[in-house]
């Protein structure tokens, strides 16, 4: 069994609440930064525990939280970004829900390591009952005296309030969560400034996920180095993983940094392998807006080694043979599935939740969607393969925000790996209305790359 670190106590019986939650050790790292270490010495720990963003893009978050900008006089704000909107993807509000004291106990440490006295946790409008329960776990917290004015005793007020989204994916951004915070409408910033300089009310601000705050908690309990050795490679630590589509057991999994992919899909700590016999055909690692891999290239990596549940190895090969660790939203695809209908189910969300504020993604989403519903109701032709691939490229890299990326790269994986597949619903425009691709080539062996 590997160790929990943020889902230790979650079968717990009450643990939901502050009682039960104190009861098994709960901030304990609040009164061990507060009353033993000065705010740049959580900053150091977070730094050498080498926890990396949990939302997404994977960046150092003690580096990130070294950015901030500290003028004299300008209050400083951390945002909790709990929009969790990536199809897949759903550990934050699976945490937000069954261990909320987790999140709130790391909000005040890093809240205090940063030098915050007041901070928001920004919630995806549709989750209104996590809302609640983080609005009652603040107010379980502030009543034992770990939120409010001069906390402990040691001279450090914080405020934490919670506001709910009115549910945009775009707002999962950091800078069009500033803006729907400032009562704006969501749409993402031009950067530079930066939001450690200029984020929320034009102060400096850091925007982290629901889990890297929680993850917080931990590395001050134990040490940034003790943290660090849990892990392989600059992937260290723990990650929460939301595992859907054709597996036995669906669900939120804390995984070791480094278990291969093999072993989390197929062993029975984790999902179980795949449902009614079926299968790997193709999987999604990170979200749907990481590139989708054949089976053939999930297990193992181009060059035959394993591939690891790591941000180095998931991305091994680039975006050629690789893919990427993402938000965790680990979405298996069994023979029965079919790439195409996936690929425009995709498309069909990015269209929808584009800003509309850049032309490539507002245009070229809403065309990659049109050609895809062509091929999969069998009126597509080859050239609109080619066409898809050249509207993807024209999109991303040429927006303001990385939404015209994200919905760029599924479909340039999917015509990479899977352009045979794209090629049947063309030539079989009838056929495919009805049965689909199946497994084909894409769990044969690799040949290996000559050395």
């Amino acid at each position: 069994m590997g160790r929990k670190l943020l889902l230790q106590h979650i079968n717990t019986p009450g643990i939901q609440g502050y009682a039960v939650y104190r009861e098994k050790g709960g901030y304990r790292a609040v009164e061990k930064a507060l009353k033993t270490m000065s705010p740049d010495d959580v900053v150091e720990e977070v730094k050498k525990s080498g926890l990396r963003g949990r939302g997404g893009a994977g960046f150092p978050t003690g580096m990130k939280w070294g950015f901030l900008a500290k003028p004299e006089g300008v209050p400083r704000y951390l945002v909790c970004n709990g929009d969790e909107s990536e199809p897949g993807t759903f550990k934050d509000r699976y945490l937000m829900t069954h261990i909320p004291h987790a999140l709130i106990e790391g909000m005040i440490v890093s809240s205090y390591a940063l030098g915050a006295n007041t901070s928001y946790i920004y919630v995806r409008g549709e989750m209104m009952p996590q809302v609640r329960i983080l609005e009652h776990a603040i107010a379980e917290a502030k009543a034992a005296g770990f939120i409010g004015q001069n906390i402990l005793g040691t001279g450090y007020n914080l405020e934490i309030y919670v506001q709910p989204g009115a549910g945009a994916y775009i707002c999962g951004e950091e800078t069009a969560l500033l803006e729907s915070l400032e009562g704006k409408r969501g749409n993402p910033r031009i950067k530079p400034p930066f939001p450690a300089v200029a984020g929320l009310y034009g102060c400096p601000t850091v925007v982290n996920n629901v889990e890297s705050i929680a993850a917080t908690v931990p590395i001050i309990n134990d040490g940034g180095e003790a943290y660090a050795n849990i892990g392989i490679e600059r992937s260290t630590g723990t990650k929460l993983i939301s595992a859907s589509g054709n597996i036995n057991k669906p669900g939120v999994y804390e995984i070791e940094l480094g278990v291969p992919v093999e072993e989390f899909i197929y062993s029975d700590e984790y999902c179980g392998g795949m449902a009614n016999g079926k299968r790997l055909k193709a999987l999604v690692a990170g979200g749907s807006s990481v590139p989708i891999l054949p089976a053939n290239l999930i297990t193992k990596t181009a060059a035959g080694n394993p591939r690891l549940m790591t941000y180095e190895s998931l991305a091994d090969g680039g975006f050629q043979t690789g893919t990427m660790m993402g938000s965790g939203g680990f979405i298996v695809f069994d023979e029965d599935q079919c790439i195409v209908r996936n690929t425009w189910n995709f498309t069909r969300f990015y269209h929808h939740e584009s800003c509309g504020q850049c032309s490539p993604c507002r245009e070229g989403t809403g065309w990659m969607e049109k050609v895809l519903h062509k091929i999969e109701h069998g009126r597509g032709s080859m050239a609109d393969i080619d066409l898809l691939w050249d509207i993807q490229r024209k999109i991303e890299g040429n927006t303001i925000c990385p939404l015209g990326d994200a919905a760029a790269w599924p479909v340039a994986a999917a015509i990479r790996h899977f352009r045979d597949e794209f090629e049947w619903h063309v030539l079989h425009p009838q056929e495919s209305q009805h049965t689909n691709y199946g497994l084909a080539h894409y769990a044969d062996p690799l040949a290996p790359i000559a050395q």
